[in-house]
């Protein structure tokens, strides 16, 4: 593993896409998980920019709404609205003179909780035991879980069970530390393939990410755990909790369009931990 690896590097303000951000729908069309934690870096940035440093995000929602390709990305921030417990900062992503993704942060100020018992559920979801995945902040292939146990081999859990995800996200820049924010909003957009990954691949593709927060990510290990779906008409509706290595963060859901015409074959593939992807079958 080297710090080189990442999504983008620098073209001025602009970031150009390396090949671990091509998506596998198209040679020529950007992953989520790519556009998500560029998008989050930008609102960051115009956080950053606003000098509040008592905010933290609580909401993250990107609209995929045209497809992004491996063309340089300029991004545009604006703030929304600032106030002393909220920050609204949105950002644009355009492809030349076209905009091709959109997304909203709410950052919000910690305070205490309020006094009174309010339900959670008591069964929460947790990472792969450690001698399974040992904690690190280098990025490595996703670890899989469904009817079969923890692993990187994505041919056991091409099936029709329920599914959980555990990654350590790759930079958006080489040249960045990756933060927390970034990290659980880049690892947000495979709440699809956790939700649409069935028996003969992932054959929805999702239009957006919605992700809430109620803490920050300890780190740049993010779980996903499938909690529900719902599909109708060839429309899908993901549902699923992020947690980390100190427990339950947040809900991503996601919304999906039927795309079997174009099915990723996940059973398909293999990667390296420097995220070069091979079929394995012809």
């Amino acid at each position: 593993m080297t710090d080189e690896i990442s999504f983008f590097t620098h073209a001025g303000d602009d970031l150009v896409p390396t090949p671990l951000a091509c998506s596998m729908w198209s040679d020529d069309q950007l992953h989520g998980v790519a556009v998500s934690g560029a998008l989050a870096r930008a609102a960051e940035q115009g956080l950053a920019a606003t000098g509040r440093t008592d905010l933290r995000p609580a909401r993250w929602v990107v609209d995929l709404f045209k497809a992004a390709r491996m063309q340089p990305c300029t991004f545009e921030t604006s703030v929304v609205r600032e106030g002393s417990r909220i920050c609204l900062v949105d950002v644009t992503l355009t492809q030349g003179d076209v905009r091709v993704a959109r997304a909203s942060a709410t950052f919000l100020k910690p305070s205490v909780a309020a006094p009174g018992e309010v339900w959670q559920p008591d069964d929460r979801p947790e990472p792969p035991p450690l001698d399974v995945a040992p904690e690190t902040d280098e990025p490595r292939v996703p670890f899989m879980r469904s009817s079969s146990p923890w692993s990187q081999n994505f041919t056991e859990h091409q099936n029709g069970d329920r599914k959980a995800s555990w990654s350590s996200v790759i930079p958006v820049v080489p040249d960045e530390p990756l933060t927390p924010f970034q990290a659980v909003a880049s690892a947000a957009d495979g709440a699809s393939m956790v939700t649409n990954w069935g028996t003969r691949g992932v054959e929805y593709i999702n239009t957006d990410v919605a992700l809430t927060l109620a803490r920050t990510p300890v780190g740049v290990e993010i779980g996903l755990l499938a909690t529900d779906r719902v599909e109708h008409d060839g429309i899908a509706s993901g549902t699923t909790a992020v947690f980390d290595r100190a427990g339950a963060l947040g809900t991503v859901t996601v919304a999906a369009l039927a795309n079997a015409k174009r099915t990723v074959d996940m059973g398909g593939v293999e990667y390296s931990d420097n995220g070069e992807r091979r079929a394995t079958r012809v």
